[in-house]
Parts: C-alpha cells; structure tokens; sequence
C-alpha cells in the first residue's frame, strides 16, 4: 500500500515538474530586438485581498529579479485592485522595494484579468529588446499566447524567465499544472 502510495506521489509530482518545466520553455520569440534597450520583466499579478503582497504575488517577484540579466532591465508590474482596494502592481512593488530591490519598475495599474495584463502592458514594452514574462509556467505561457495574438512582432522578443525551478513550490505545482493545462487547452479552441 505504501509503495502504490509513493509511486502515485512520484508520478503525480514528475508529471507536474514536467508540465512546468515544458510550459516554461514554449511560446518563445526567435528575434530578440538589438537596439540595446535591454529587457523589460513583466510580472502577471494574482489577486491580492490584503494590503501587503500576497505568497503568490511575493513568489512571482522574487522569480522575477531572478531572471534579470545584467545590463539594462526593468521590472514591469502588472495588476488592478482586483481583490482589494490597492492594486496589485503598487502591492508588489512596494514588496520588491523592501526587499531591497533598487532597479527601475513601471506600473501598469488597470488590468482585471491576464488578457488586460497584456495588452495594458505593450506601452511599457515596446521599446524592450528582450521580454521576460514570469508567473507560474503554465500562466506565463497563456501570456505569451496572448502577447503573440495581440503583438506578433513583440512576441518575437520574447526569451525565458527563471520562473521554474526544480522542486519549487512542490505543493501546489500539480493543481496549477492541472488549471494551467485546461486554460490553455481553452486558448487552442
């Protein structure tokens, strides 16, 4: 009984993993842009309720200045007050401030879904050379679809994120594959 157990937890885990690690690698760009304007990090916001950034919104700008490069890069914060009565873009950056991040950030403060992430993002993009856009995997892949159905010519910049690491939020890494997979099964209808 125990052995079924442990394999069934192994299988459930190594499949999400591997969902992750795919979405996390798909929708990509093939021309990012050399004018030396750097990279632009766009960050997905969640549903904030409270008025201190929530364990999704922390986690998604914490992977977010992970995946700066070196040279000219800026995080792009994405989020109305979705959940709560201050948006979730002034949420996290308050957070990525306390934690001692000193880098540029442009606020992007109106959205209401991932779809108006996007699309409210591209002014603050556009002049981007790279484009990261990190959220968990299955998510940010759903943005890039969006980001390639609304701007093709943007979504050519697009290169990978660091927002998946192996065995990093394990937990919950099997239901976000499962809602990320019918989200983006919903896209290809």
């Amino acid at each position: 009984m125990l052995r079924r157990f442990l394999l069934l937890f192994v299988a459930l885990f190594g499949w999400a993993e591997w969902e992750h690690w795919r979405s996390s690698r798909r929708g990509l760009g093939g021309r990012p842009g050399t004018s030396g304007t750097g990279e632009a990090v766009v960050v997905l916001g969640y549903r904030n309720r409270g008025s201190r950034a929530n364990f999704v919104n922390r986690w998604r700008v914490r992977a977010a200045v992970r995946s700066q490069a070196p040279g000219p890069s800026r995080l792009v914060l994405c989020g109305g007050a979705v959940g709560g009565s201050e948006t979730e873009a002034a949420l996290m950056a308050r957070y990525a401030r306390e934690r001692g991040y000193r880098g540029p950030l442009a606020l992007e403060t109106e959205s209401r879904s991932t779809w108006e992430n996007v699309l409210r993002a591209v002014p603050l993009i556009e002049d981007a050379d790279r484009i990261k856009i990190v959220s968990n995997s299955l998510h940010a892949e759903k943005a890039r679809h969006y980001l390639r159905r609304h701007r093709p010519d943007l979504a050519e910049r697009l290169v990978p994120a660091k927002d998946y690491r192996f065995g990093e939020l394990l937990a919950v890494k099997p239901l976000m594959a499962v809602l990320g997979k019918r989200n983006l099964r919903r896209l290809q209808r």
